[in-house]
C-alpha cells in the first residue's frame, strides 16, 4: 500500500502542477489573475461581508499569513481588495473584496468553469468526475471552506 500511496501523492502532485499551469496562463492573460490570486478572491467572495482576517484566509489557501499579506498587496493597489479594521479590535484587520474586485472574480470563476469542464473533455463520464470530486473532497475535508 505505501508505493500506491506515493504513486498517488505523486500524480496529485503533477497533476496539481499541470493545472495550475494551464489555469494560470489564461487568468493571467484574460484577467491579469494568477490561480492563487483567484482562489483568494474566491474565498472573500463566499465570505460573510465578503471579507476575511488574513489569518483565516491563510487557512483557506494553506499559506502562511506573511503570504496572504505578499499576495494582497497587489490586488490593494488594483483596487481589487481594502483592509478594514475591526470595530472591536484595534489588532485585527480584514481583508475586503471591493466591487471592482467582485466583477474581475465574477469574470474569472467563468473562465474557471470553463477550464474545468476543458481538462475532463473527452476522458472522463460524468460520473467518473463526480467520484473524483468525492475523493478529493474526502482528502481535503478538514480544510475551511469549500469553494463551490
Amino acid at each position: 500500500m505505501t508505493q500506491t500511496s506515493f504513486l498517488a501523492v505523486i500524480r496529485l502532485l503533477s497533476a496539481q502542477a499541470l493545472l495550475e499551469q494551464k489555469f494560470s496562463q489564461e487568468l493571467g492573460s484574460v484577467h491579469g489573475l494568477s490561480l492563487n490570486d483567484s482562489l483568494l478572491m474566491m474565498h472573500l467572495e463566499q465570505a460573510p461581508l465578503l471579507r476575511l482576517s488574513r489569518v483565516d484566509l491563510a487557512k483557506r489557501l494553506c499559506v502562511s499569513p506573511s503570504t496572504v499579506t505578499r499576495m494582497t498587496l497587489p490586488l490593494e493597489k488594483l483596487g481589487m481588495l481594502g483592509r478594514e479594521a475591526d470595530v472591536r479590535d484595534a489588532r485585527l484587520a480584514y481583508v475586503t473584496l471591493t466591487d471592482t474586485g467582485r466583477k474581475v472574480i465574477g469574470a474569472a470563476r467563468q473562465t474557471l468553469e470553463r477550464k474545468s469542464k476543458e481538462v475532463f473533455k473527452d476522458r472522463w463520464s460524468a460520473d467518473e468526475i463526480e467520484a473524483l470530486a468525492d475523493l478529493l473532497g474526502r482528502l481535503t475535508a478538514s480544510q475551511p471552506n469549500d469553494l463551490v
